[in-house]
């Protein structure tokens, strides 16, 4: 098996500041976890994961950046069509399916304009180039409902990849690179941690903690992971950073009191997360 894999899930702007503020506090505590050998991220993850792998800024100038004001950020104009998720949970049986549903629901939005949307991706990375260090992004076809891992070896500049794994379907536009259209990685699984399978050690921070009957939990695929001989720990948000998120995800005022919450929250897992790294 290989050794240290450390997953970064969904979960909108408040997620990205939610996951630095996790990843500091365990950096201060000692626990490093940009040290690991494979970084997947989904959606806020691709975010948190590009910037974390870039090697431009430390987690506590990252984390710092959360605690700034938005600039180039824009507010969702749409509220998350819930109802057409749940339709489209209730009449699917595979993610896959899942995801065709969703894609098509998100190529008929009305949402802004995709290079609108990709120069506020380009915005938040502090580098457009792929990391040497090994990292994993992740989105949907909208088509087919495929998951696809993008790398460094894809061919796919680093900014297309993250704003793909950010398309939120029916909140932000699809993606299209190749001649294809992408939406958000986090329709196959809101951490697609069954992507570290093979790795000893495994660190799961997911701002999404719930699955259902398409939708496999982070929890789930971190069991999945444990019965295959791997060693997982699994970062969900507590009360307190749950009621800082709201229904709100893509609300830019919110990202710097979720990172705070993250901070708060991160004592609390400290010597689980310091025992499996550190072996």
């Amino acid at each position: 098996m290989a050794d240290t894999a450390l997953v970064l899930g969904a979960g909108g702007i408040t997620g990205v500041g939610w996951e630095f503020g996790i990843l500091h506090g365990l950096a201060e505590a000692g626990v490093d976890l940009s040290t690991a050998d494979l970084v997947i991220g989904s959606s806020a993850g691709s975010v948190v994961g590009a910037q974390l792998r870039s090697g431009k800024l430390g987690i506590a100038e990252l984390y710092e950046r959360q605690l700034a004001a938005p600039a180039g950020e824009i507010g969702s104009r749409l509220a998350l069509p819930l109802l057409t998720y749940v339709l489209a949970i209730l009449t699917s049986r595979t993610p896959e399916a899942y995801g065709r549903k969703l894609g098509r629901m998100a190529l008929a939005a009305d949402t802004v304009d995709e290079a609108v949307r990709r120069e506020v991706i380009a915005g938040r990375l502090v580098s457009h180039t792929w990391p040497e260090r090994r990292l994993l992004v992740t989105a949907v076809d909208a088509v087919t409902g495929e998951l696809r891992a993008y790398d460094k070896e894809s061919g796919v500049p680093l900014v297309d990849a993250v704003a793909a794994s950010c398309a939120i379907p029916g909140v932000w536009p699809p993606v299209t690179i190749d001649g294809r259209t992408w939406i958000d990685g986090g329709v196959h699984s809101t951490a697609n941690a069954h992507l570290a399978a093979g790795y000893e050690r495994v660190v799961v921070i997911a701002p999404i903690a719930s699955g259902n009957k398409v939708v496999v939990s982070p929890r789930a695929q971190a069991a999945r992971l444990a019965a295959a001989g791997a060693r997982v720990e699994v970062v969900t948000p507590d009360a307190a950073a749950r009621k800082v998120f709201g229904r709100h995800l893509s609300d830019p005022a919110l990202r710097a009191p979720a990172a705070r919450a993250g901070l708060a929250q991160a004592a609390a897992h400290v010597e689980a997360v310091a025992a499996l790294w550190a072996q």
